[in-house]
């Protein structure tokens, strides 16, 4: 289906808001003149319907879409976002090969460096690419006839997809098998395309004092790269923009491997450390979640991979806060995400409230679909 924004085209009033927050928070080169770039502006929008963002816009729209992010703890990097501007790529094969390459240059053998690759817009001539995958990188879901899942149950119906369109898998499936990349470059062409091991750097999980831990055979991969959230900008969509900053070990260890509805995993650990597991009261899931969260932190420690705690990315963001205040800006944030789900009372945001986020506010990264 072609989004209303493909059907319409760009609005006057999104492109002149953009260009004018470009100008007044100068990041547009010297010499620009507010005037004469509107009005280009306006002439393109009027024979096109849509107009094309110089790479100077192009890279702060984006760096703003992360600053408006109120899901995002991370938010204090927001300026140091790497920006690869692939609008020019459009064949699948291209797209499959930029992604990869986004994936070694943000991991940097585990310098984790916050990176966005964006592809061609929507435009009223037709929609742009597209990249199915939640993320760059995700394990496998695969639903065994007892009704059990091998992997991550949160891709079982992705997992589905792509082995109807082709994909086998390891001959020996696991919990950790990296899915491909289903890629649409045109509407209704969909290509599946494996990331070469080299690009999908992982951290094998051991625990610094359980030695039991390692043979749980647990790895988590070191670059979160957030890939259906379409990007706006100054009302041009960009529905192929995958980006990504770095890991908190509390969202691996107590989200990814902890929740019941993804690898569950804390029944295992609190067995193997002989909690008793019978009463919620022992409070045995609080204790295996702590385990199972340092074990992580641990891991990508003695990894050399960048991976952020939880006490030091809240107080970081109150750091940002303080400085969005200082320059006349509202930071808005969920405080149902910016509160870490580990020990959130003994976090430094979880103290206070937050202006409410504003769906309307432009640029930004937009809900998936």
């Amino acid at each position: 289906m072609v989004s209303t924004q493909v059907m319409h085209g760009v609005q006057l009033a999104e492109a002149e808001e953009f260009v004018r927050l470009c100008h007044a928070e100068e990041a547009v080169p010297p010499g620009q003149r507010l005037g004469e770039r509107l009005a280009r502006i306006a002439d393109e929008i009027a024979e096109t319907g849509t107009y094309r963002h110089t790479p100077a816009e192009l890279a702060y729209g984006a760096r703003v879409a992360w600053r408006n992010s109120a899901r995002c703890i991370g938010r204090l990097y927001w300026r140091s976002l790497r920006v690869r501007d692939r609008r020019h790529v459009r064949d699948a094969a291209g797209l499959a090969g930029e992604c990869v390459a986004h994936l070694r240059e943000a991991t940097r053998g585990g310098r984790i460096r916050p990176t966005i690759t964006v592809f061609a817009p929507d435009t009223p001539a037709g929609p742009g690419p597209r990249i199915h995958n939640a993320q760059l990188v995700r394990y496998a879901g695969y639903r065994l006839d007892d009704g059990s899942v091998l992997g991550d149950p949160r891709q079982v119906d992705f997992t589905r997809s792509v082995r109807e369109l082709g994909w086998r898998g390891p001959e020996r499936r696991g919990s950790f098998d990296v899915l491909p990349l289903l890629v649409e470059a045109r509407p209704g062409e969909r290509r599946l395309f494996g990331l070469p091991a080299d690009a999908v750097l992982e951290v094998p999980l051991t625990h610094p004092d359980h030695r039991w831990f390692a043979g749980l055979g647990l790895r988590w991969h070191a670059v979160p790269a957030i890939s259906d959230m379409p990007l706006e900008i100054g009302g041009v969509r960009y529905p192929a923009a995958p980006f990504n900053g770095w890991y908190m070990a509390s969202e691996i260890g107590a989200r990814n491997l902890a929740d019941p509805g993804r690898y569950d995993l804390l029944p295992v650990v609190a067995d193997l450390m002989g909690l008793a597991t019978g009463d919620d009261r022992t409070l045995w899931r609080d204790r295996a979640l702590v385990e199972l969260t340092l074990a992580v932190q641990h891991s990508f420690d003695q990894a050399g991979v960048t991976v952020a705690d939880h006490h030091s990315e809240s107080r970081r963001f109150l750091d940002h806060l303080e400085r969005e205040e200082r320059a006349g800006r509202s930071c808005p944030a969920d405080w149902s995400w910016i509160v870490p789900p580990l020990s959130g009372a003994q976090t430094a945001v979880f103290h206070r409230y937050y202006d409410e986020p504003d769906p309307a506010a432009r640029p930004a990264f937009l809900p998936p679909g």
